[in-house]
C-alpha cells in the first residue's frame, strides 16, 4: 500500500513538473501536432532527407554558379615568403604577427636578408606572462566576490593560447626574440591543449590560495613573495612542456635561396630582436576594428585583456569598412603587410582557398534565408573575430576600388593556394574585424581619434574573442 502511494505521489509531482515546463513557453502537444502536419512530405522532402543524411550540408550546397577558377591576379602584391603551421595550437596572432615582423625586415635589409622566429621561445613567455596576469589580477581584486565578474573573467580564463599583435609587440620588445633554429618547436607548442588544461587547473588553485591571504589580511610582500614561488612553479612546467628559453646562440642569417649572407655571430634574445626588428613597436601602429554596433571614429579599451600585467590592453579606433580598406591599400602600395582578423569559418572553401559570401548557398537546401546582417550577427554571438591572417595583397578594379584580397594563413603551405586564401571583397566587408597599420598610413585626423579617451568593453563582448 506504502509503495502505491509513493508511486502515485511521485506521478502527480512528475505531471505537476511537466505541466509547469510546458506552461506559458514550453512546447505544448497541439504545437508540437501542428509542426507534425506543417512537414512538407512527398518525394521531394525525402530524397532531401537521404542527401543530407549521407553527405556533408558543404557538399551539398556548394554553389556551382561560383565554381569558376580563382583569379589569382593582384595589381598590389607584397613579395611571398614562407608558409608556417601553427598546427593544434591557438598562436596565429603570433603567427600573423611574425609575418609581418620577418616581412618588414626583408624589405628593409639591404643584404637580402630573410629571418624566421621561433615561435616556442616567444609562446614560454606569453604563457608565463598570462599566469602572472592571472595571479596579479585575483590579488588586485581579491577583496571581491568570487562571483563578481571580473573575479570570474581571471578563473575562467586563467591561460590560452589565443592573443593579437598587441602581445607580440609587448611580448617581444620585453623578452626579445629567437631565429627558429635556435629554439624549434615541440609537442606541446604544436599541441596546446593538454599543457593548457594542466598549467590552468593549477592556476585556479594558486588563485583561491591568494585570494585567502588577502581575505586574512597578509601583508603585500608577503602575498607577492608566494606569487612569485607560484610562478616559479608554472616556470618548470613551462620547461618541461616547451624548453627553457634560449639565453645566447650563433647564427649566420641567409637569403631567400638559403645562401649564407655575412658571417655567423653571437646573439642574445634582445641583440638579435635590435637587428631584426629595431625599435620598440609600441607607438607605431594603430588598431582598428568594423563593428556596425557601435559609433565609429571612438575609441574602445578591452580591460585587463592583455599578455603582460605591465603591458598594453587592446585598444581599437572604430571605423567604417571603406576607411579601413583605404588604410589597408596604402600599406600595400608601400609594400608592407598588415596583421587582420576575421571570422575564417564562414564560407570558406578550404579546398579551393576561397572565400566568397556566394561559396555556400545553405537556404537553398533548407527553404528558408539567413537575413542577418553584420551588426546583427555580432550581437547575437553569430560572428565575430576568431582567426587572425596576414593581408598581403589587393586587386584594384580601374576606378582603384578593392575587388579581392589575399592573405598569408598558418595552416601549412598545404591550405589554399600555397597557404594563402584569396577573399572576394564583398566577403572581406562581412567578415574582416581588426586590423594592425603602421602609423605613417594613417591620416592625422584618425591618429587623433585615436588617442581619444577610450570607452572600456569587457573581454566578453562578441567581438573581442581572441584570435587563435
Amino acid at each position: 500500500m506504502r509503495k502505491n502511494v509513493l508511486l502515485l505521489g511521485a506521478m502527480m509531482m512528475a505531471s505537476m513538473s511537466l505541466m509547469a515546463q510546458t506552461k506559458g513557453g514550453g512546447i505544448s502537444q497541439s504545437a508540437l501536432q501542428q509542426m507534425e502536419k506543417n512537414q512538407q512530405a512527398g518525394v521531394a522532402n525525402k530524397a532531401l532527407f537521404n542527401a543530407i543524411a549521407n553527405n556533408s550540408i558543404d557538399d551539398l550546397v556548394k554553389n556551382h554558379a561560383n565554381e569558376a577558377p580563382v583569379d589569382t591576379h593582384f595589381s598590389i602584391e607584397t613579395p611571398s615568403q614562407s608558409i608556417h603551421n601553427q598546427k593544434s595550437s591557438g598562436r596565429c596572432w603570433m603567427f600573423s604577427g611574425f609575418n609581418v615582423l620577418r616581412s618588414n625586415f626583408a624589405v628593409n635589409d639591404k643584404q637580402g636578408r630573410v629571418v624566421e622566429y621561433s615561435q616556442d621561445y616567444l609562446f614560454f613567455y606569453d604563457q608565463l606572462e598570462k599566469a602572472n596576469l592571472m595571479l596579479q589580477g585575483v590579488i588586485d581584486l581579491g577583496k571581491k566576490s568570487i562571483e563578481d565578474p571580473q573575479v570570474q573573467f581571471f578563473f575562467k580564463n586563467p591561460l590560452n593560447d589565443g592573443g593579437t599583435f598587441c602581445g607580440v609587440a609587448d611580448l617581444a620588445s620585453k623578452y626579445g626574440l629567437v631565429p627558429m633554429s635556435a629554439q624549434p618547436e615541440t609537442y606541446s607548442s604544436n599541441n596546446t591543449s593538454k599543457m593548457s588544461r594542466l598549467v590552468s587547473s593549477k592556476l585556479r588553485e594558486y588563485g583561491l590560495e591568494l585570494r585567502k591571504m588577502v581575505a586574512q589580511g597578509k601583508k603585500s610582500a608577503a602575498i607577492q613573495a608566494r606569487k612569485n614561488e607560484m610562478l616559479g612553479q608554472v616556470y618548470h612546467m613551462l620547461s618541461l612542456t616547451l624548453g627553457e628559453p634560449i639565453k645566447e646562440f650563433t647564427y649566420a642569417f641567409r637569403d631567400k635561396d638559403g645562401k649564407q649572407v655575412g658571417e655567423a655571430k653571437k646573439y642574445t634574445p634582445k641583440s638579435f630582436y635590435e637587428e631584426t626588428v629595431g625599435k620598440d613597436l609600441n607607438g607605431t601602429f594603430l588598431m582598428v576594428m568594423n563593428d556596425p554596433r557601435r559609433p565609429y571614429h571612438k575609441t574602445y579599451e578591452v580591460e585587463y585583456d592583455r599578455h603582460t600585467y605591465d603591458g598594453h590592453n587592446w585598444k581599437y579606433l572604430n571605423l567604417p569598412m571603406e576607411e579601413i580598406a583605404q588604410l589597408a591599400i596604402a600599406s600595400l602600395k608601400d609594400g608592407h603587410k598588415m596583421y587582420s582578423s576575421y571570422d575564417v569559418g564562414k564560407q570558406l572553401d578550404r579546398k579551393r582557398g576561397y572565400l566568397d559570401t556566394e561559396n555556400f548557398d545553405y537556404g537553398s537546401l533548407f527553404g528558408i534565408t539567413f537575413g542577418m546582417d553584420k551588426a546583427q550577427r555580432i550581437e547575437t554571438f553569430d560572428s565575430g573575430s576568431t582567426h587572425a591572417m596576414t593581408l598581403t595583397a589587393v586587386d584594384l578594379d580601374k576606378d582603384g576600388k578593392p575587388v579581392k584580397w589575399k592573405v598569408e594563413n598558418s595552416w601549412g603551405a598545404d591550405n589554399g593556394f600555397g597557404g594563402c586564401f584569396i577573399m572576394t571583397d564583398r566577403w572581406f566587408r562581412d567578415y574582416m574585424f581588426r586590423l594592425v597599420v603602421n602609423k605613417e598610413y594613417v591620416p592625422e585626423n584618425l591618429l587623433r581619434e585615436f588617442d581619444q579617451k577610450p570607452v572600456m568593453v569587457m573581454p566578453e563582448d562578441p567581438l573581442f574573442a581572441e584570435d587563435m
